[in-house]
């Protein structure tokens, strides 16, 4: 058991990655089927706009309203 060699690292499968270049591409149904769950999922988190915060957004969006700076 004392005359084991040490294990060396086995290298990459990808040798693109040591150049600096890693390609990676993934289909567009696998694509869209990550835009429909991430979409599904960060739209259980937010939680809808309170009215006055749109109210007073609204307002900062009129034409021709001065700003603090002027």
């Amino acid at each position: 058991m004392k005359d084991r060699k040490p294990v060396s690292p086995t290298p990459p499968a990808d040798t693109t990655a040591k150049r600096g270049k890693i390609s990676a591409s993934l289909g567009p149904e696998i694509q869209a089927k990550i835009g429909t769950q991430l979409r599904a999922y960060y739209a259980g988190l937010i939680e809808p706009t309170p009215d006055r915060f749109v109210e007073l957004l609204r307002e900062l969006d009129k034409p021709g309203r001065k700003g603090p700076s002027e």
